[in-house]
């Protein structure tokens, strides 16, 4: 889910940045008025994500293109699938090719390497969560992507939760009193998360009945009696050295969620190609 007026205010940005004054190549090799056609194909398999984003860049640059939509976002495809056909004028669909192409390739490979953590949790009571660490003026579209995979988002900003961390603790003098005065300003709707390292910290959390306690880079062992020491009085949440390799024995340990900056930061683009049409 992303707002579309703030995608069109990032598609104006993306194409000021990739054309410049104009594109010189379009303009030196094709006439004003050719036309064609063209389609947008995955060149292996993949999970899409951000194609109708790659349409309204098409249709930002040149209104009158004509742009058909064969697959949808979070579809599993195969190698050799048309995710899109565009028609119109030539120099407008070469111009704004590569900033489609871009978003898609960037924001399906996201959705790719969600869904490997989500299947490498399957079978338990884990949930994979994102993080804030996101490509600064993506967050949006790039959260979106998680969706598409299978995941969940955390926090979209700061001013989503309140999220008491070590720093906050220490200039509180104390978890009990940082959550104490969280909670006379905290607007009823919004949850509380407390982040512990240590499980003396997570005790005093739960005495403090926040929303959610995050064990942050916990040894397995310590999240399994975090785990037990809750007892399921409020949700727990496992950060913090989290990949492929560990995820699953972590998710064992019977935490809600598992959030990783890594589906985000560790992703790689997919193969994703313009070609004319047959």
């Amino acid at each position: 889910m992303y707002d579309t007026f703030q995608t069109d205010r990032l598609i104006d940005l993306w194409l000021a940045e990739d054309i410049g004054y104009c594109d010189l190549t379009a303009q030196v090799m094709i006439e004003p008025h050719e036309t064609g056609a063209f389609v947008m194909n995955a060149r292996e398999k993949l999970i899409v994500a951000g194609v109708d984003v790659a349409v309204r860049i098409f249709k930002r640059y040149d209104p009158s293109l004509d742009v058909s939509v064969h697959v949808k976002d979070g579809d599993t495809i195969e190698k050799g699938t048309i995710m899109l056909t565009v028609r119109g004028n030539a120099r407008s669909v070469l111009t704004a090719e590569r900033t489609a192409l871009n978003i898609v390739q960037r924001l399906s490979g996201i959705a790719n390497l969600t869904a490997e953590y989500v299947a490498a949790v399957a079978g338990t009571r884990a949930r994979l969560i994102d993080t804030r660490k996101t490509t600064p003026g993506l967050r949006m579209l790039e959260k979106h992507a998680v969706t598409c995979g299978g995941g969940l988002n955390h926090r979209l900003g700061l001013d989503n939760g309140v999220m008491i961390k070590d720093n906050h603790i220490a200039v509180c003098g104390g978890i009990a009193k940082a959550v104490e005065r969280a909670r006379r300003q905290l607007p009823v709707l919004t949850k509380l998360e407390v982040e512990c390292d240590r499980l003396d910290q997570v005790r005093e959390a739960l005495e403090a009945s926040v929303d959610v306690i995050m064990l942050d880079n916990m040894s397995v062992a310590d999240m399994a009696k975090a785990v037990d020491m809750v007892g399921g009085r409020t949700k727990l949440e496992a950060s913090g050295g989290i990949s492929l390799a560990t995820i699953g024995e972590i998710a064992k340990t019977g935490v809600d969620y598992i959030s990783t900056s890594k589906i985000n930061q560790a992703s790689s683009c997919v193969d994703i190609g313009l070609d004319e049409a047959e």
